[in-house]
């Protein structure tokens, strides 16, 4: 009889620090195109704050709204934008509750090749200006973009 050993956990790929530095760069770049001032978070893959940054003129609110949409895109695989008519289903609105959660435009997980290895959020436009910059963002350093 053959021994086999199995393994106890899986790889988990997730952003480097100097690639979360460049999305926050990206990003800020696409906001200031669209023309606003953002906060803008960048988790890694299991919803921790990797990078941040926040404009000088962005409420404080901003920010942690920031965060909370890359946790809650990191967290769920998918964009916040999504979240609207999720909480409309009636089994699915209880978590609308959730202090986290996040259900507004400006959320993108970060896709390598397939595999969440990140979150990002973004705040300080409306839902559709913190969206649009997101995905520019993600687009500019090669990244998938949300369907």
């Amino acid at each position: 009889m053959q021994n086999v050993t199995r393994a106890h956990s899986l790889p988990a790929p997730s952003i480097t620090r100097s690639s979360a530095a460049e999305l926050v760069a990206a990003v800020r770049v696409a906001a200031e195109d669209i023309g606003f001032e953002a906060a803008i978070a960048v988790t890694d893959a299991g919803g921790h704050l990797k990078a941040f940054e926040r404009a000088d003129d962005v409420p404080f609110l901003a920010a942690e709204v920031a965060v909370d949409k890359a946790w809650t895109a990191a967290s769920f695989r998918s964009a916040t934008h999504v979240w609207n008519s999720y909480v409309a289903d009636p089994q699915v609105a209880p978590l609308a509750h959730h202090p986290r959660l996040m259900a507004v435009g400006g959320g993108c997980p970060v896709v390598e090749l397939g595999e969440t290895i990140g979150g990002l959020g973004v705040s300080g436009g409306s839902a559709e200006q913190d969206q649009r910059a997101a995905e520019a963002g993600l687009r500019m350093l090669g990244f998938e973009v949300p369907a």
